[in-house]
């Protein structure tokens, strides 16, 4: 009996023999978004790479599997937020109507100005608040200083967490220049707020007299300078008002950016590194899989966006342009008879087997710079979604791309 199995085992066994470097390491996102452990997942990578349409497809199949679910989104295109219903995005948690299951989503934008005014109030006596908010300083520096939205997406994150009104959040982190920032942002807001030139700042207001303000003007001159670019007039006077109301506050934003630090790297968070086929986002995905290394962050895994595929692999890119190229010029005497009888057709087939060509050398590319990836770091589990036709625009396309997460053929 075993002897005749063993052909038939042998028959199936040996046409996967052409190397696959995914074999027994693709991400099961399933059991991630099950796994009742996992309290937070972060979607992070570059700009451009479907890192929020990822996020929102992966609340959406959660709370369809039975999680209660909140979804940080920074920025989504206008069709994903209407995808979710959300016309009226904010800084408020929403829930997402027409979720089939038993769990439920919510959903919010971050409102980095907003969520700022919230720690402000939250942290301060109403009268020092409405000082610290209408200074010109505090609105250059809530509405647009570099780190901010990455900071005030960790402290809404904290917020969220802290709330306790759900067992899963999904954060889509900011469109930054480079992943890293995200991961820096909170020290870096942090550190800034908490740091020498603030309490330089500071000195004029606690010690008074001429001598501290000699000393401030001589630490001064470069910091005003710069931000007196960034800001215009005034600067100095807005910083040390600003200062001077912010000055109970200073610790706190350092507290709570390590305290978020500490919930990112704690084991109930799982990061998902977003990226596309592609060498500048599979660079910018490997220098953030070092980072969290590097800072002991609990890695899930890759989800590598917009692969494509064909449904005729056996034909090659160069028998598919020969094939044209015959199609287009046949080498026959009657050349111009069967031009004459057949043009539209052989033009047709002629184009279409151009496309498909430049499909295969896409496709052999794109593999090539995922095996580029997989050969350095063999340890990321990693999951391939097919690339979409069109774009999301709804919820039954959010669910199609959940779907493709867990696609393993």
């Amino acid at each position: 009996m075993s002897t005749s199995n063993t052909p038939k085992k042998a028959g199936p066994a040996a046409k996967p023999e052409r190397h696959d470097p995914l074999a027994g390491r693709r991400l099961d996102v399933d059991a991630l978004i099950d796994d009742p452990q996992t309290a937070i997942v972060v979607c992070c990578g570059s700009g451009g790479v479907g890192k929020t349409t990822t996020a929102a497809a992966l609340g959406l199949r959660a709370a369809e599997r039975g999680r209660k679910v909140v979804v940080l989104t920074i920025d989504p295109a206008r069709r994903l937020a209407q995808s979710m219903g959300l016309t009226e995005l904010d800084n408020t948690p929403r829930v997402v109507k027409g979720v089939n299951g038993p769990g439920e989503l919510q959903a919010m934008m971050l409102d980095m100005k907003r969520t700022f005014d919230e720690v402000v109030l939250a942290h301060a006596d109403p009268e020092r608040a409405r000082q610290i908010m209408d200074n010109a300083f505090y609105q250059s520096l809530s509405s647009g200083f570099a780190g901010t939205q990455e900071y005030m997406a960790m402290e809404k994150l904290g917020q969220l967490q802290a709330e306790g009104a759900w067992d899963l959040i999904v954060v889509d982190t900011p469109p930054s220049r480079s992943a890293l920032d995200f991961l820096d942002a909170p020290n870096r807001l942090g550190s800034f707020l908490d740091g020498r030139l603030i309490r330089i700042l500071m000195a004029p207001a606690k010690v008074g007299g001429r001598s501290a303000m000699k000393f401030l003007n001589v630490g001064m001159n470069m910091f005003t300078g710069i931000l007196g670019k960034v800001l215009g007039a005034n600067v100095l006077q807005d910083v040390s008002t600003f200062v001077t109301a912010m000055d109970s506050m200073f610790g706190g934003f350092r507290e709570r950016a390590d305290r978020t630090y500490r919930l990112l790297q704690a084991p109930g968070t799982a990061f998902l590194v977003v990226a596309a086929p592609e060498r500048d986002a599979l660079r910018e995905a490997a220098y953030f899989v070092d980072r969290l290394e590097t800072d002991r962050m609990p890695l899930a895994g890759l989800v590598l966006n917009r692969v494509h595929s064909t449904g005729a692999p056996q034909l090659t890119a160069e028998r598919a342009l020969a094939a044209a190229e015959t199609l287009e010029s046949p080498d026959q005497p009657d050349q111009e008879e069967a031009t004459a009888t057949a043009p539209e057709t052989e033009v047709l087939a002629a184009g279409l087997l151009r496309l498909h060509a430049e499909l295969v050398q896409r496709i052999t590319r794109e593999r090539r710079m995922r095996d580029r990836f997989v050969s350095v770091y063999p340890d990321v589990p990693v999951v391939e979604v097919p690339a979409l036709a069109g774009d999301v625009h709804d919820l039954e396309g959010l669910r199609e791309i959940g779907e493709r997460l867990n696609h393993h053929g």
